[in-house]
């Protein structure tokens, strides 16, 4: 068993299972998430499991490219989500000559293997993007929620862009959700010419108030914010809160909740490899905005 300050970690992403009153947490392997292209056993995603969030087994294996896999380096932010009674796992990849994007996996079991779902990347082949995640909306419609990356338009956006139903490719163009320039927590406080935007994260709150986490950078270091859906819809308009939920160089979050009905925030901090580790914070709802408890 390992505990929570041995595990290397980043973009911790946290799925309960109730039968087993246990916590899966897969993220970014740290030893390699920053390297270029390399043997392909260096390269993939690995899971854990905890039932107290203290004492993690693992790491096991959850995806491991093959010799085909277009991906070559850069294997970061894993998601894992059950539709459909299948687990799909969101994450970004990159190759050179090819644009970073997010690819669709898929497994019958949420440990995996996971393989290749869609069609290769299912966002914009030309954008540079990262950080996919799923949302699903009021029709049913599957969507993709990513970040058009500050290295290719200086300032970060958060996009959408929805899926077909069975998640192997897209059912649309891409729409802009808003820009890293609209949240002023950021640019009051960030006086540059890029900024960045990182792991987006849908959350529906009390009175079926959506929310919108997302990661950029202060003077502080990595920080992590919510915005809210004026209308409780993916497409919004935006507002953003202020401050930020965590300031105090850590971020790339999502939020889950414990088996004692906690609501919980799931980040790595610090963001200095190979320092990362994952940090669960109690949140609670104030007012229509997400604060530590």
């Amino acid at each position: 068993m390992l505990k929570r300050s041995d595990v290397h970690i980043r973009d911790p992403f946290v799925v309960p299972v109730p039968a087993e009153k246990a916590y899966y947490v897969f993220g970014t392997t740290v030893e390699a998430c920053w390297g270029g292209p390399g043997e392909p056993a260096r390269h993939g995603f690995d899971w854990y499991r905890t039932t107290d969030l203290e004492s993690f087994e693992g790491p096991f294996p959850a995806f491991r490219p093959d010799a085909q896999f277009w991906g070559t380096h850069h294997f970061w932010a894993p998601e894992v989500h059950r539709l459909g009674g299948r687990w799909y796992m969101t994450a970004s990849f990159k190759a050179n000559g090819a644009c970073r994007g997010t690819q669709i996996l898929a497994a019958d079991r949420i440990t995996g293997p996971y393989r290749p779902h869609s069609y290769g990347p299912v966002t914009p082949r030309n954008w540079e993007c990262l950080d996919g995640t799923l949302f699903v909306d009021e029709k049913e419609d599957p969507w993709l929620v990513f970040c058009h990356e500050w290295v290719q338009t200086k300032i970060g956006t958060i996009d959408a862009i929805r899926l077909a139903r069975d998640l192997r490719r897209p059912a649309g163009e891409p729409a802009t959700l808003f820009s890293a320039r609209d949240a002023r927590w950021i640019s009051d406080r960030m006086q540059r010419k890029e900024l960045v935007t990182d792991g987006p994260f849908l959350y529906r709150g009390q009175g079926g108030m959506l929310m919108l986490l997302w990661s950029s950078f202060l003077p502080t270091g990595y920080a992590i914010a919510a915005a809210r859906s004026r209308t409780g819809k993916l497409m919004g308009p935006w507002i953003h809160d202020t401050p930020p939920v965590f300031d105090q160089d850590g971020g790339h979050g999502m939020i889950f909740r414990t088996f004692a009905g906690r609501l919980t925030l799931s980040i790595h901090s610090p963001n200095e490899t190979p320092k990362e580790r994952p940090l669960f914070i109690a949140l609670r709802e104030q007012d229509g905005q997400l604060v530590k408890v």
